[in-house]
C-alpha cells in the first residue's frame, strides 16, 4: 500500500499541474460569486441564503460534472496520445495499479470540486444574505417532510455525487477504449449533454426496457421531491440499476486496459 501512494501522488500532480484544473476551479468560484451578486442586486436581501445556495448548486453541479468528465475522459487517452503510456508501463507497478491510481485521483478531483462548490455557495451566500438575515425568511423548499435546509442540501449533494461517480466512471471507460483524448472527451460530453437533453422525452415512452436505461436513473434528486420520471420507480431500484452499470464500466475498463497492446 505504501508503494502505491507515490503512484496516486504522481497522478494527482498530473491533474493539478495543468492550468486547466485551476481555470476550472476559478470559473466555478467566479460563477458562484456572480450569481449571488446578481441576486443581491436584482432580488434584494429579502431572500433566504439557502434558496440562492440551492439555485447555484443545481446549476453549477452540472459544470462540476462536465469539468470532471473532461479530466476523466482524458485520463488514459492522453497517455496514449502523448506516448507517455510506455513510460508508465515499464515501471514496477502492474497495469491494474496504474489504472486504479488514475481512477482514484480523478474521483478525488471530483469530490474536491463538489466540496469547493458546496463550501463556496454556503460561505458567499451567508455573507450576502445570512449575516443580518430576517429570521422569518424561510427557504422555499422547506416543507413538513423537510425541516432542515442543511439536511436537504446534504441529501442533494449526496445523491448528485452518486450520479457523478457513475458518469465519471463512464467517461473513464471511454478514455480507456479510445486512444485519442479528443475523441474520448467529445464522446463523453455528447453522452452527458446530448443524450441527457432527451431523457425527459424518452421517459414518456411506454416501454418496459426504458426502466433499465442508464440516463433515466442518473438524476437521483428526482426522489427528493417525490416525483420520479417513470411511474413505479424508486430510489432503491435506481441505485440498483446504477450499481449494475458501474460494475460493467469498471470491468470493461480493467479488461481493455490490461489487454491493450501499446507496442505501436
Amino acid at each position: 500500500m505504501v508503494n502505491f501512494l507515490p503512484l496516486i501522488q504522481n497522478e494527482n500532480m498530473k491533474i493539478y499541474r495543468r492550468p486547466r484544473t485551476w481555470v476550472m476551479s476559478g470559473i466555478l468560484l467566479l460563477l458562484v460569486l456572480a450569481i449571488s451578486i446578481m441576486w443581491l442586486i436584482f432580488g434584494g436581501r429579502d431572500s433566504s441564503m439557502w434558496d440562492v445556495a440551492f439555485l447555484e448548486s443545481s446549476i453549477l453541479f452540472l459544470l462540476v460534472t462536465i469539468f470532471t468528465v473532461v479530466i476523466a475522459a482524458g485520463g488514459v487517452a492522453e497517455e496514449f496520445t502523448s506516448g507517455t503510456i510506455k513510460l508508465l508501463l515499464i515501471r514496477p507497478w502492474s497495469r491494474s495499479k496504474i489504472l486504479l491510481s488514475k481512477y482514484i485521483s480523478i474521483m478525488l478531483f471530483a469530490i474536491l470540486l463538489a466540496i469547493l462548490l458546496f463550501g463556496s455557495t454556503i460561505l458567499v451566500n451567508w455573507i450576502c444574505f445570512g449575516i443580518n438575515a430576517d429570521p422569518e425568511i424561510k427557504p422555499s423548499f422547506i416543507s413538513e417532510e423537510i425541516t432542515s435546509p442543511v439536511m436537504y442540501m446534504l441529501k442533494y449533494y449526496g445523491l448528485t455525487l452518486i450520479s457523478l461517480v457513475v458518469t465519471v466512471t463512464l467517461a473513464f471507460m471511454l478514455s480507456t477504449i479510445f486512444r485519442s483524448s479528443g475523441l474520448a472527451i467529445g464522446m463523453a460530453l455528447f453522452l452527458l449533454l446530448g443524450v441527457n437533453s432527451f431523457v425527459a422525452l424518452i421517459a414518456m415512452l411506454d416501454y418496459k426496457w426504458i426502466d433499465y436505461l442508464l440516463f433515466i436513473h442518473l438524476n437521483l434528486t428526482q426522489y427528493l421531491d417525490g416525483f420520479p420520471m417513470r411511474e413505479g420507480m424508486t430510489l432503491g431500484f435506481s441505485l440498483g440499476v446504477l450499481a449494475v452499470y458501474y460494475v460493467i464500466f469498471i470491468a470493461l475498463t480493467w479488461y481493455i486496459f490490461n489487454k491493450r497492446d501499446v507496442a505501436s
